[in-house]
C-alpha cells in the first residue's frame, strides 16, 4: 500500500510538472541583468532577450539590477521562485569569483539551474601610446627593467581585468602597480589620458580606441585571436604558454526550476544563437555565441570557478 501511494504521488509530481512545461510560458519573462544600462552586459542581453522572446512565444523583460559586481542582480535571482518566469544573464563576476573573495549571499552551484551560456567574451592587454613598448616581450623586458614602476588600472578589485593582469604578473614573474578605480568608465578614462600605463578591458569596449591609434594592442587572452583585432596575436602566441581567460554570459533560473522548463529555455536559447541576426551581432561586438547544454554550462562555471580562485589565492587578492 505505501509503495502504491509513493508512487501515485510521485506520478501526479511528474504530471504537474509537465503540465507547467506545457503551459510555459504563458505571461512575460524577466531578465535580470545585474549590471548598470549600456555596457557590454545590455550588448549580450538586449539582442537576446528579442530573439528568445521569439521562440518562446512571450515577450523577455530584460531589467537591470547593478551593483556589487553583479551579486545584487544575482541575489535577486537566487531569491526567486523557481517557476520559470524570473532568469538571469551572470557573468565570471557574480558566479565563480566574488564566492573567492568574500561572502555572497548565495550558493552559485546550489541556488541557481543552468540553462545554458549564451556567449563568451575576449580581453585585450593594451597600453598608452606612451609607453614603449610595441608588444608583448618588450613590454615584459620594460616592467622588468623599471622595477615595479609601470601600473595598470581595473574597474575595481576582484574584477575580472584585475585578475586577468595578475595572472599575467604570475607568469611573466613582473611586478605592475594595480590602480583600482569604481568601474570601467572612470579607469578608461585615465587609461586614455595616459594617467594609467595599461589594462585588460573587455575587447568589446576598446576595439574603435584601438582603431583609433588611442590605445595599442599587444594581445588577446583566449586562445584564439579576435575577427576584429586579427593581426593582434594571443598571449600563448606571443610568449605565455597556456595563458587562456575569457568572461562567459549565461542564462541562469533559480535552483529548483523545473527540468521540463529550463529544457525549453535551453532549446529557445540555441535556436536563438542559431540566428545569423543575433550571430552577427554578437560577432560584431567580439562576442562569441557559444550554444551549450545546461550541463555543459555547469561544467564550465565550475572550471572557471577553480581557475579564478588559483589566481585570486597566487595573488593574495583581498576584498576590502
Amino acid at each position: 500500500m505505501r509503495y502504491r501511494i509513493f508512487f501515485v504521488l510521485a506520478f501526479q509530481i511528474f504530471l504537474a510538472a509537465s503540465a507547467t512545461a506545457d503551459e510555459y510560458p504563458s505571461r512575460p519573462i524577466r531578465m535580470i541583468v545585474p549590471f548598470a544600462p549600456g555596457g557590454t552586459a545590455d550588448l549580450i542581453a538586449r539582442p537576446l532577450a528579442l530573439k528568445l522572446g521569439e521562440f518562446l512565444g512571450e515577450s523577455i523583460v530584460v531589467i537591470n539590477r547593478g551593483g556589487a559586481g553583479g551579486v545584487v542582480g544575482a541575489s535577486l535571482v537566487a531569491q526567486a521562485q523557481p517557476d520559470g518566469y524570473t532568469i538571469l544573464l551572470g557573468s565570471n563576476g557574480a558566479l565563480t569569483i566574488s564566492q573567492h573573495l568574500g561572502p555572497v549571499p548565495y550558493d552559485t552551484v546550489k541556488d541557481f539551474s543552468p540553462v545554458g551560456i549564451a556567449a563568451t567574451s575576449q580581453f585585450v592587454l593594451v597600453t598608452h601610446p606612451s609607453v614603449p613598448a610595441k608588444n608583448v616581450k618588450e613590454l615584459i623586458a620594460l616592467a622588468k627593467a623599471k622595477g615595479g614602476q609601470l601600473n595598470y588600472g581595473s574597474a575595481g578589485v576582484g574584477n575580472v581585468g584585475h585578475l586577468a593582469a595578475e595572472l599575467f604578473n604570475s607568469m611573466t614573474g613582473i611586478r605592475m602597480v594595480h590602480v583600482p578605480y569604481a568601474g570601467a568608465g572612470p579607469m578608461m578614462l585615465d587609461l586614455l589620458s595616459g594617467r594609467v600605463d595599461m589594462a585588460f578591458p573587455g575587447l568589446s569596449s576598446v576595439v574603435p580606441s584601438i582603431k583609433a591609434g588611442k590605445l595599442r594592442a599587444l594581445a588577446v587572452s583566449s586562445k584564439t585571436r579576435s575577427t576584429l583585432l586579427p593581426d593582434v596575436p594571443t598571449l600563448d602566441e606571443a610568449g605565455l604558454p597556456g595563458y587562456n581567460l575569457e568572461t562567459f554570459w549565461a542564462i541562469l533560473a533559480p535552483a529548483n526550476t523545473p527540468k521540463p522548463i529550463v529544457q525549453k529555455l535551453n532549446a529557445a536559447l540555441l535556436k536563438a544563437l542559431d540566428s545569423p541576426e543575433l550571430r552577427k551581432t554578437y560577432l560584431d561586438n567580439s562576442n562569441e555565441p557559444f550554444p551549450s547544454s545546461p550541463e555543459q554550462s555547469a561544467q564550465r562555471i565550475q572550471i572557471d570557478s577553480q581557475k579564478w580562485a588559483e589566481i585570486i589565492r597566487k595573488a593574495d587578492i583581498k576584498k576590502d
